[in-house]
């Protein structure tokens, strides 16, 4: 092979090179897809539809995060309601944030009721959105920004559910 058949080939190649490594970049490090598994997010998100995590959004309060848990080794979808340094709890259904009580438009179900939680600096307190049979921060306690991949408010499948969710 001579050399200038080389120089075409790279040449040829290039292009498809560049466009895997951007394909790699971009899913490594700012977006990805993710599959909701399980019940714990209805009626709002249902059991295997696909979203897109942003792995560069900042976190706020009602945002649809994406948690790696250490104490379960697997990864959940929840709701976050409480914000570092913030108290939390549930009383008659009711949940308090700072002492005050919030709307909650996105819990469906009965809020079991649950002693006031101080949130450390550098984590959230999560719920599903499926109240009764979500397991979440009542019983794991907060989860930490490292804990937590990104967020997710795009819906890619079922294709006929494309678009925001909230």
């Amino acid at each position: 092979m001579n050399i200038e058949k080389i120089k075409s080939f790279c040449k040829d190649l290039l292009p498809y090179v560049v466009i895997v490594l951007v394909v790699i970049i971009i899913r490594t490090f700012i977006v990805t897809p993710v599959r909701v598994d399980g019940p714990s997010m209805k009626p709002n998100l249902k059991n295997g539809n696909i979203m897109i995590l942003n792995k560069l959004a900042n976190i706020d309060r009602y945002d649809i995060v994406v948690i790696k848990s250490l104490k379960l080794n697997e990864t959940l979808i929840k709701r976050v309601y409480a914000l570092p340094g913030e108290k939390i709890k549930c009383v008659d259904g009711k949940i308090y944030i700072n002492g005050s009580v919030i709307k909650d438009e996105y819990g469906s179900g009965t809020t079991a009721d649950f002693d006031e939680v101080t949130v450390p600096n550098d984590s959230y307190f999560v719920m599903g959105d499926n109240r009764p049979i979500s397991l979440d921060s009542r019983l794991l306690g907060t989860f930490t920004k490292d804990e937590i991949k990104g967020t997710t408010s795009i819906r890619i499948f079922p294709l006929n559910r494309f678009g925001f969710v909230k």
